[in-house]
């Protein structure tokens, strides 16, 4: 048997791991929606056709400055690919469950 502090540090962390998978889903959607709206399509559009288009301004050969566009739009993509492949992982009702009767114990 575990001493009462235990018990309550037990809780605290059955509290905590509950809150977290109401908030970190809800983060994620949100972060996922900021890269695949289409208010983000428009932006990282203009974002690109400006790049581009100073490159060329600068003096940059169109074939150089259309690679070098690519190159960036890629590292704008870069992060929508990282958090599609991200798992997280929110403790289903039968984990918190198992840590809340843990804590009692």
């Amino acid at each position: 048997m575990g001493s009462e502090s235990e018990k309550e540090e037990l809780k605290a962390v059955a509290e905590f791991i509950k809150e977290l998978s109401n908030i970190v889903p809800n983060m994620v959607k949100g972060i996922l929606e900021s890269f695949f709206s289409e208010e983000a399509g428009i932006s990282m559009g203009k974002a690109v056709g400006n790049f581009y288009n100073e490159l060329i301004k600068s003096g940059i050969p169109p074939q150089t400055a259309t690679e070098m566009a690519k190159d960036y739009l890629g590292t704008l993509t870069k992060w929508s690919d990282v958090l599609k492949s991200m798992q997280i992982h929110a403790p289903s009702r039968k984990e918190v469950k198992e840590v809340e009767v843990r804590k009692e114990e």
